[in-house]
């Protein structure tokens, strides 16, 4: 995979080999788990959910 955004996101701490894929894009993507959930019920904000794409 090749990128210009050389820091990882949080995603470079996922599992899934799905999530890796995106861990270099600079989105501040969570993945399913307590942290967004959190985050999103602290900043009174929806979830928006991607289940990938083929």
């Amino acid at each position: 995979m090749t990128t210009n955004n050389k820091i990882p996101n949080r995603l470079a701490k996922e599992k899934s080999p799905y999530l890796l894929q995106h861990a270099y894009n600079p989105v501040n993507w969570f993945g399913w788990g307590e942290e967004a959930f959190k985050k999103a019920k602290d900043e009174n904000k929806p979830i928006f959910l991607s289940i990938g794409y083929s």
